[in-house]
């Protein structure tokens, strides 16, 4: 019984247990259901926040969007209205110049109408003078046939004698008076167009130096110019052939050379050693050859430049570059190019009163003088190598004639080639255009060089101290110490021989050995 009745409560305790369980396990389920319902509840609120977050987000930046798109539109419109404007600005320009020319065209005719009307009234006046004449002449002739007899074969004869002696003397006076009025006239036009251009190519008068000035920040940086023991002025000097003058002057040094582009060079060397504030030799050496190289692109962007603003085009790069290197060629003391793009707007403007080829006319003047760029590199008068250079770049018949006879070597096959002659003539004769002391300055330092440059083993030459000394660099390898003191007084002789110049010249051979290696 007892073991029945532990049984018994056993199980009533299981049940009990059971009972309690089930009730404890169906309240958590009931409060995780409570806080389940209530995270849900929670997500879904929040995401209903983050979508109305996000909408006005979305809101905000589709509002902003639509203003840059609106502004860029605006930008857009505006760029449009000013193309637009500027075209209506150049049809404007346009128009007007059409209206100038429909102005001179009806002048012209104008002009021609009347003289057609004039020629009428000069035709019907000859014509009413013959009438007159046959009528005289018949009354002559029946007056003659009953005076004297004759008969009417014989007084004609007489009558048309006398009065061809008439006509021929009154015809050769109205010839001579005709040809005296179209001389007069062709005079009067001529100088008209001649004064015209000029008046509408007036250019300055620019007088060519032979220095440069650099600006210094300080003093102190002419020290540093020039170096311990002078070192970094004299390998500036060796490698650009230009004469450093550095004296009492304030925060300035002076570049002295004839010829411009090493000039140039120097100067824009100098300046970047300045700003850059590193100076020794081996700087020195490779900014010299930065701004050589910098010289060789501005000479033909200036090319480029010219022949743009002219309205040439169609020609060769090298001959462009040519063109460009005018710029640093004087002639007389006149800078070559500033002369050869006024003489090109010259010739066009007499091409256009003329009705000849405008462009053509511009192409010719500005390549008449194109031998002058490289007649102190190649042997022969300007006039050959500008025939020569054109020639060899396919130039049109037109322009290489244009250049053989604008000095009158050769016969101008062209009208264009007698406007070229013209054109160079007005330019050269402006006063203070040309200077004949500094073309021969320049001549006497271009004389010194080569003198120096006809002896073996020359490698460069420069002639600095406005001609007074003329530095020659020597090849190493040969030239030995010895000779080149031979050799500086052979170059000694050769100059008292060749060359009249005032003072004494100074003549330097510089042999330098270099040995380099590279560390790696």
């Amino acid at each position: 019984m007892n073991i029945v009745l532990i049984i018994l409560l056993l199980l009533v305790a299981i049940v009990i247990s059971i009972g309690i369980g089930y009730t404890v396990a169906k309240t958590k389920i009931n409060h995780t259901l409570t806080i389940s319902h209530q995270t849900a509840t929670d997500i879904t609120n929040q995401a209903a926040t983050d979508a109305e977050q996000l909408k006005k987000n979305a809101l905000v930046e589709a509002r902003d969007e639509s203003q840059r798109y609106q502004q860029r539109i605006e930008s857009e419109l505006q760029e449009r209205r000013s193309e637009v404007k500027a075209q209506e600005d150049r049809l404007v320009s346009r128009e007007s110049v059409l209206d100038r020319k429909d102005a001179s065209l009806q002048k012209r005719e104008e002009v021609i109408s009347n003289k057609e009307t004039k020629l009428d009234h000069q035709r019907q006046s000859v014509n009413d003078k013959q009438k007159r004449a046959e009528e005289l002449v018949a009354e002559r002739e029946d007056k003659l046939i009953e005076v004297a007899n004759l008969s009417r074969e014989d007084a004609r004869n007489r009558i048309l004698s006398e009065t061809k002696e008439s006509l021929v003397a009154e015809r050769a006076v109205m010839i001579k008076d005709s040809e005296e009025r179209a001389t007069a006239e062709a005079d009067k036009r001529a100088k008209n167009l001649v004064v015209s251009a000029i008046q509408r190519s007036a250019a300055d008068m620019v007088a060519e130096t032979t220095v440069s000035v650099v600006t210094l920040p300080n003093d102190d940086m002419k020290g540093r110019i020039i170096g311990r023991e002078g070192r970094n002025i004299r390998a500036l000097e060796t490698v650009t052939g230009i004469d450093l003058i550095i004296d009492d002057t304030p925060e300035a040094v002076v570049l002295s050379g004839f010829d411009p582009v090493r000039r140039e060079i120097a100067k824009n060397t100098l300046e970047k050693l300045i700003a850059d504030g590193r100076i020794h030799p081996a700087r020195i050496e490779e900014m010299v050859e930065k701004s050589r190289k910098e010289m060789d692109e501005h000479i033909r962007e200036v090319g480029e430049q010219t022949i743009f603003d002219l309205g040439i085009h169609n020609m060769h790069p090298d001959l462009v570059k040519t063109v460009g290197r005018m710029n640093y060629r004087t002639s007389y003391g006149q800078n070559v190019l500033v002369h050869s793009i006024e003489v090109a707007k010259l010739t066009g403007l007499l091409a256009a009163e003329l009705g000849e080829d405008v462009t053509l006319a511009k192409r010719a003047g500005l390549l008449h003088d194109i031998g002058k760029a490289i007649d102190h590199e190649v042997d022969g008068s300007h006039v050959e190598l500008g025939v020569e250079l054109t020639t060899k770049y396919k130039e049109r018949p037109v322009v290489i004639n244009s250049i053989a006879s604008h000095h009158g070597d050769v016969e101008p096959d062209s009208v264009i080639a007698v406007l070229v002659a013209a054109a160079d003539s007005i330019s050269a004769a402006r006063p203070g255009a040309r200077s004949e002391s500094l073309e021969n300055y320049v001549q006497r330092l271009q004389q010194l060089e080569a003198i120096a440059n006809e002896f073996n083993g020359v490698e460069k030459s420069y002639a600095i101290q406005a001609g007074r000394e003329v530095r020659v660099i020597v090849e190493p390898a040969a030239v030995s110490d010895i000779e080149a003191t031979v050799l500086a007084r052979d170059i000694r002789n050769q100059i008292e021989t060749d060359l009249d110049y005032p003072g004494h010249i100074k003549v330097t051979v510089i042999r330098e050995s270099r040995a380099i290696e590279y560390a790696k």
